[in-house]
């Protein structure tokens, strides 16, 4: 499947969100792309034009293109309760996204190319999808052959793994457990989920 490879710090700065992570270019100039800035004159952006720019956020956030973040849309939309909490709930529980959480990669692109070299284990087998949705009880496992890479051991050591609910991590192991599904107030992501809802609901 196709991804964004494209340069990643003028996207953050049209939604001024270091939303790749930390990132010094982004610090030195957080004003929107273009050869003004923020002294362009703008008009003032409409309703729909915030409802996508908030979903073309949580896009690139997660690294998903548009036909499989609607495909989780809709999934998220099928399950009882609160859609737009649904929707980042799925996102978050994407095999990428948790190799990524558990610092096992220092960024979700890094944590996607890891999946799809045949690095990770989920439960005793290998799996190289990255949008595969874990299930709470799913174990990863950094494969043995893999576990000397440098990428992952300096990850590791850099993360210093921040502790999240869901999660459980085991760093002598190089493994860890998706506990459960989290809950909205968890999940650390600035995105406005309900302006998603709103957009896809016209």
């Amino acid at each position: 499947m196709a991804r964004y490879i494209g340069p990643k710090t003028k996207i953050a700065r049209r939604f001024k969100d270091p939303i790749f992570g930390p990132d010094k270019s982004f610090e030195k100039r957080p004003t929107p792309p273009g050869q003004h800035g923020s002294s362009r004159r703008r008009t003032k952006q409409t309703e729909y034009a915030i409802q996508l720019s908030e979903k073309q956020k949580a896009k690139y956030t997660y690294g998903v293109l548009e036909r499989q973040f609607y495909k989780t849309f809709e999934m998220a939309a099928r399950k009882k309760g609160i859609t737009g909490e649904n929707l980042l709930r799925f996102l978050e529980s994407r095999l990428d996204n948790t190799v990524y959480r558990m610092g096992f990669a220092q960024t979700r692109s890094q944590a996607r190319q890891l999946v799809s070299h045949g690095h990770i284990n989920v439960n005793g087998k290998l799996l190289n999808i990255p949008s595969a949705q874990l299930k709470p009880g799913d174990v990863l496992a950094i494969r043995e052959k893999s576990k000397s890479l440098e990428v992952i051991t300096s990850s590791i050591a850099a993360s210093n793994p921040k502790k999240f609910n869901w999660l459980n991590f085991e760093s002598k192991d190089m493994s860890g457990t998706f506990l459960a599904y989290p809950e909205r107030d968890q999940i650390p992501e600035n995105i406005k989920e309900q302006l998603i809802v709103e957009l896809y609901s016209k």
